[in-house]
C-alpha cells in the first residue's frame, strides 16, 4: 500500500501545482509554454532543458492543444496516469469555471452598456487573433514555399463553405510540404522517453481515430452525441495552436444554427481576457448551445469533448515518436501543415471576424488599438480586453 499511497501523494502534488498555473497563466499557448519551463525546469526540476524542448516539439507537431499536452506528459512523468490526469483538471479547471460562470451572466449583458461590452470583446478577438497570424506567419512561413502554401490555403477557405475545404486545406499542406519544405531540416540526436507502452499507443491511436469516424454516424440518432461529436473533430483538427480551433468550432456550432454568431465571439473575445488554456472556451458553448444537453452537462461534455483527441492521439505517438522524428519527410510534412493551418487561420481572421464583428471606422480603430498594443507594446491580454470592453461602450 505504501507505494499507492505516495502516487497518490505526488498526484495531489501534480494536481496543485498546475491549479497554481490554471489560476495564473494568462498570455495564451506560447506563455504556458514559458510558464512551465520557468516552474518545472528551473524551479522544480522535474525534467531537464533537452526534455522540455524534445516536449514542446512533439507537442507542437501533433493536432490539440500544445500547453495542455506538454502539462499532461509532464504529470505523466512525474505521476503516471494519475499525475497525467491531475495536471489536466488542475490546469483547465479555472478556466472553464470562469468560462461557464461567463456564459451563465452573459443574459444580463442585453442593455445598452452590456452590448457595448460585448461589441467591444468581439473587437479584442479581431485583435487577438490578428497577432496571432501575424506571429505564426513569421514563424511557420519565413520561405517562399510556405508562405505560398498559406495564401492559397487560404484562397481555398475563402472560395469555399464547407467544413470538408478545412480537412482538404490540411491534407494539401501535408502533400506540398512533403514536395517543398525538405530543404535544411535538422537530424535530432536526443531521445526522448516517456512511461508509455506501444500497446497502449495503439490503442490510444486506434481509439482516436474511431471516434473520429463513428462520433459522425452515431451523431445522427442523438443530440448529446452529435454535440460531442462537434467537440471532438474540433479538437482532433487543431494544427498549430488555441487559436485555430476559432474556424473548426465556428463550423460546427455557428453555421449548424447551435450557437449565435454574436454569442460565440463575445465567448471568443472573453476568453482571451482568462488563465489557462483558450480551449476552456468549450464550456462556454455547452451551456448557451441550443442542443441537448446544455448548461452544466454541455460545459462538462464540451470540455470533455475537444480535450480528448489530443491527449489520445499524444498517447498514441509517445512510445513511436523518437523513430518519427527523425524522418525528413514527416518533418518537411508538418512545415506544410503548418503553413496552411497560418492561411486557415488567416481566412478566420476576414471571414469569421472581420466581416462580423467590424462595422464602422471606430470599430477599425478599437481594433487597431488592441493590436498594436499586443504586438508592439507587449501589452498582457487582460489588460486589451478591458480596454476593448471599454471602448465599446464609448462606441456603443
Amino acid at each position: 500500500m505504501a507505494p499507492f499511497k505516495l502516487q497518490e501523494r505526488t498526484a495531489l502534488e501534480v494536481f496543485l501545482t498546475f491549479l497554481k498555473l490554471g489560476l495564473t497563466s494568462f498570455g495564451g499557448p506560447i506563455a504556458h509554454l514559458g510558464y512551465f519551463r520557468e516552474e518545472f525546469v528551473v524551479r522544480r526540476h522535474w525534467v531537464d532543458d533537452a526534455a522540455y524542448t524534445d516536449l514542446v516539439a512533439l507537442c507542437q507537431f501533433l493536432p490539440g492543444p500544445a500547453s495542455s499536452q506538454v502539462g499532461f506528459s509532464l504529470g505523466l512523468i512525474r505521476a503516471g496516469y494519475r499525475g497525467a490526469l491531475a495536471a489536466w483538471i488542475g490546469f483547465t479547471l479555472p478556466s472553464a469555471l470562469l468560462m461557464t460562470a461567463f456564459a451563465y451572466g452573459a443574459g444580463e449583458l442585453n442593455n445598452p452598456m452590456g452590448l457595448g461590452v460585448l461589441h467591444g470583446l468581439k473587437l479584442v478577438a479581431v485583435a487577438i487573433v490578428a497577432q496571432a497570424v501575424w506571429g505564426m506567419a513569421a514563424a511557420l512561413c519565413p520561405d517562399r514555399s510556405r508562405a505560398s502554401i498559406a495564401c492559397v490555403a487560404t484562397v481555398i477557405i475563402l472560395s469555399s463553405n464547407s467544413s470538408i475545404a478545412q480537412i482538404g486545406v490540411l491534407l494539401f499542406g501535408g502533400i506540398a510540404g512533403f514536395r517543398l519544405c525538405r530543404a535544411s531540416i535538422p537530424r535530432i540526436e536526443r531521445p526522448l522517453r516517456i512511461p508509455v507502452s506501444r500497446r497502449v499507443g495503439i490503442v490510444a491511436l486506434t481509439a482516436f481515430f474511431v471516434l473520429l469516424a463513428g462520433l459522425s454516424i452515431l451523431g445522427t440518432r442523438s443530440q448529446g452525441i452529435e454535440l460531442f461529436d462537434g467537440f471532438y473533430r474540433s479538437g482532433a483538427l487543431v494544427f498549430g495552436g488555441g487559436h485555430i480551433v476559432l474556424p473548426l468550432l465556428s463550423k460546427a456550432f455557428v453555421a449548424s444554427g447551435w450557437v449565435s454568431q454574436d454569442s460565440f465571439l463575445a465567448g471568443y473575445g472573453a476568453a482571451q481576457a482568462l488563465p489557462g488554456p483558450l480551449f476552456a472556451f468549450a464550456a462556454y458553448l455547452g451551456v448557451v448551445d441550443n442542443q441537448s444537453p446544455h448548461g452544466i452537462a454541455g460545459a462538462a461534455l464540451g470540455i470533455a469533448g475537444i480535450f480528448l483527441p489530443g491527449f489520445l492521439i499524444l498517447l498514441g505517438t509517445l512510445p513511436f515518436w523518437d523513430t518519427l522524428r527523425q524522418r525528413v519527410g514527416m518533418q518537411a510534412v508538418m512545415r506544410g501543415i503548418n503553413a496552411a493551418v497560418v492561411g486557415l487561420l488567416g481566412a478566420a481572421l476576414y471571414s469569421v471576424l472581420w466581416v462580423n464583428s467590424v462595422g464602422s471606422s471606430g470599430d477599425f480603430a478599437l481594433a487597431l488599438v488592441g493590436f498594436v498594443l499586443l504586438t508592439v507594446w507587449r501589452a498582457p491580454p487582460l489588460l486589451v480586453v478591458i480596454l476593448g470592453a471599454l471602448g465599446g461602450i464609448a462606441l456603443a
